[in-house]
């Protein structure tokens, strides 16, 4: 009987670990190169090819599973009452009028952009944010990238936080480019 109880354990163990470790990356050692463990039940899910059920604001997307990506690297006007659109009024001294409307602009680009379309995700370093959202760059199967395309357009602000800098260089390029041209956003009065 302590043997199968034992043996028991053990095998809840294992399952704990795997269940905890299902989103990160496997071990980089001799043994994990070649080797996953996998459990039938985990869940895994292909970034490579997905749909994007709707357009939540302009820098946040939801997937056909429900899972919400903010889009790395761009900050867009809000489209809602909330903290962040308190914070945006006193930060840029626009009404609340002019931000909803703003943002209600770059929602509708996001939107033309990519709802209802296949995309797939690209992952910098970290893979949530503190809202459990995942952080990624999306692109189309066109090739477009969204998140640079927002920004070239003129609908997003940058919005860089380390470690997740893979394309801040080109991101900054596109943000001073439409800034200069008027661009989107840039050309409203």
């Amino acid at each position: 009987m302590k043997n199968l109880i034992r043996a028991f354990h053990i095998a809840l163990l294992f399952f704990t670990i795997n269940v905890c470790l299902a989103d990160s990356e496997p071990a980089q050692n001799h043994y994990a190169a070649n080797w996953k463990f996998n459990w039938p039940f985990t869940k895994s899910y292909n970034y490579a090819d997905v749909y994007v059920k709707r357009v939540i604001d302009g820098d946040t997307i939801e997937l056909e599973d429900g899972e919400r990506v903010r889009l790395i690297g761009i900050d867009t006007p809000e489209i809602h009452e909330s903290y962040k659109l308190d914070r945006d009024i006193r930060r840029t001294g626009q009404d609340k009028r002019t931000i909803l409307e703003l943002g209600r602009r770059s929602y509708l680009f996001t939107k033309n952009l990519v709802e209802g379309k296949r995309v797939s995700l690209e992952f910098d370093v970290e893979k949530r944010d503190k809202y459990k959202r995942l952080l990624a760059y999306v692109y189309l199967k066109d090739g477009t990238f969204v998140n640079a395309e927002i920004i070239r357009a003129g609908y997003a602000s940058l919005m860089t936080y380390p470690p997740d800098v893979k394309y801040a260089e080109l991101f900054t390029k596109l943000y001073h480019e439409a800034r200069e041209n008027n661009w989107g956003l840039w050309g409203v009065n």
